[in-house]
C-alpha cells in the first residue's frame, strides 16, 4: 500500500511533524514524503494522501503570508504554491482516503484558526474521503519550537491513520 505525506514548512516545524506522521504510516505503508512545491506524487497510485501546513494569519498560508515568512527567514527561498495551491491543483478524485494536519500556536482555535480545517475542506471538495478529523500539532511561536511530545503524538497519529485505512480495517 502507498501513502504520501505532502507538507508546507517554513521554519521546520511542519516538516518535523510530517516526518513523524510518515514514520507512523511506514509501519503499514510505503510512504512518499514531499514538500508541496516538489513534483506531486501520482494520486491515482495512492491508498492515502496526508496534507499538512502551518497555520498562518488564522488559516491556510497565502501568497502574502508566505512572502512574510521568506522575508523573516531571509534565505532567498521562493514563495511557492503552499498547501492551498497544492490541493487546488489536484485533479478531482472519487473517495481516495485523505487526512489533514497543521502546526499552530497553542491557543483556542477560534483565536488562532487552523490550516488543517481549510486543507480538509478543500480535499473534500476535490472528492477525497477524510479518514480522520483534521489534526493540529502545537508550536511555541512562529519559528517554534514544537511543544513537548508533539513529534511523538504525530507519529501515533500516523499509526492511527494507517490502522483505520489498512485493508483489514476497511473490511470490517
Amino acid at each position: 500500500m502507498k501513502a504520501a505525506v505532502v507538507y508546507e514548512s517554513w521554519f521546520g516545524n511542519t516538516r518535523a511533524i510530517a516526518e513523524a506522521v510518515a514514520r507512523g504510516l511506514g509501519e503499514r505503508y510505503d510512504v512518499i514524503l514531499c514538500p508541496v512545491d516538489d513534483p506531486p506524487p501520482a494520486i491515482d497510485e495512492l491508498d492515502l494522501l496526508v496534507v499538512g501546513g502551518p497555520t498562518q494569519v488564522h488559516g491556510l498560508s497565502s501568497v502574502t503570508s508566505r512572502k512574510a515568512a521568506v522575508e523573516q527567514l531571509g534565505d532567498g527561498r521562493e514563495v511557492g504554491i503552499g498547501a492551498r495551491g497544492f490541493v487546488e491543483a489536484l485533479s478531482p478524485v472519487e473517495g481516495v482516503p485523505a487526512a489533514a494536519f497543521d502546526t499552530r500556536v497553542h491557543r483556542p482555535a477560534l483565536v488562532v484558526g487552523s490550516a488543517a480545517r481549510g486543507i480538509a475542506k478543500r480535499l473534500e471538495r476535490r472528492g477525497f474521503r477524510l479518514v480522520s478529523e483534521p489534526a493540529s500539532f502545537f508550536v511555541g511561536g512562529t519559528p517554534g519550537p514544537l511543544a513537548a511530545d508533539e513529534v511523538e503524538r504525530a507519529e501515533r497519529w500516523g499509526r492511527l491513520l494507517a490502522a483505520v485505512t489498512s485493508p483489514s480495517a476497511v473490511a470490517h
